[in-house]
């Protein structure tokens, strides 16, 4: 195998990587949502709280997304993370225009993107932090 196509089949595994950890967080965030409506629903939680269970949903659906792409391309958890943060973003962003009847990026949009892009930074931080350690060598006396 060539250095070109070990570089395009690497490309390939981080965008696979990245695919799937964004529609994991697509989905945990859909979870969230449905689980934060119901209990608005049922009188568990005041509806002032939404924007709040949005922000949690995004956060927590960007780490579980950024947590799968880390243990597939662990050679960059940070940028893995972040990349599945940006498809989650972007999945819940084409559900929103495909559900909605205009296109707007407003506040809820900038707090949806910040907390896909924060949790899924926080997975690729926790997954990879303990690869760049050195050992300290012994002080001479």
């Amino acid at each position: 195998m060539r250095k070109t196509e070990a570089q395009s089949a690497g490309a390939v595994q981080m965008t696979a990587s990245a695919v799937l950890g964004g529609l994991l967080a697509l989905g945990v965030a859909m979870l969230v949502l449905l689980l934060g409506a119901v209990a608005v629903s049922n009188g568990i939680l005041k509806q002032d709280v939404t924007p709040r269970i949005t922000a949690f949903a995004c956060v927590l659906g960007g780490f579980c997304g950024g947590m799968l792409t880390c243990m597939r391309w662990q050679a960059r958890c940070l940028p893995g993370g972040l990349a599945a943060g940006g498809v989650c973003f972007l999945l819940i962003l084409a559900v929103g225009l495909l559900s909605g009847d205009e296109f707007s990026l407003g506040l809820q949009a900038l707090t949806e993107l910040v907390g896909c892009l924060c949790g899924g930074a926080a997975a690729g931080v926790l997954c990879g932090g303990g690869k760049g350690k050195r050992r300290r060598k012994a002080r001479k006396k």
